[in-house]
């Protein structure tokens, strides 16, 4: 009994997670200019919705008869999500995509805790494992992003490098962002 409400607090911790990231991405997305930042924000923004009603149907499934619902209002997650509201409003994408970066830090923390606990069940690890790759995923993204975004002489050379390596010549590479071509 006790070992299945370590799981259940466990699986609410994540979701609260995954809520905060939710309605972060969702800020996010509202505050940049950037077409394509707009579109991975709102892309990662659902995928954070989907995930935490995946572990909500797992807690249903372990008793618990009211799984976390909204975000929490404190702790690591909600810290590092409550800068993105002060890059929103200077409204300076690269600070946003940083805060962006620092919120999927402490979602990759409290799923590396999460995996860390050997009271998990196989079917919940199996999610949180599956879940914990794409944020992963995501957050790897968000970096590389960062870092493109940091370099203006690099993406530079790395749009004139992917212009002489384009099929269909510079004019169709000039359309692809330097730094989406490698993401």
């Amino acid at each position: 009994m006790a070992q299945q409400k370590e799981i259940i607090s466990t699986v609410n911790s994540l979701i609260e997670t995954l809520k905060d990231g939710q309605r972060g991405f969702k800020e996010a997305a509202e505050a940049v200019k950037d077409p394509q930042l707009k579109s991975l924000f709102n892309e990662y923004s659902l995928q954070r919705s989907r995930f935490a009603g995946e572990l909500q149907s797992e807690a249903i499934g372990l008793g618990e008869s009211d799984p976390a619902k909204s975000s929490s209002a404190a702790g690591a997650m909600h810290r590092a999500w409550i800068n993105l509201k002060s890059a929103v409003t200077s409204g300076d994408d690269h600070a946003i995509l940083a805060e962006c970066e620092r919120g999927e830090d402490s979602a990759l923390k409290e799923y590396k805790d999460a995996m860390e606990k050997e009271e998990l069940s196989s079917p919940i690890r199996d999610v949180v494992s599956r879940q914990y790759s794409e944020v992963k995923s995501a957050h790897d993204r968000i970096k590389a992003k960062l870092r493109c975004n940091r370099a203006p002489s690099l993406r530079r050379a790395v749009h004139r490098a992917a212009s002489a390596l384009a099929p269909t010549g510079a004019a169709q590479a000039a359309r692809v962002p330097a730094c989406d071509i490698f993401l």
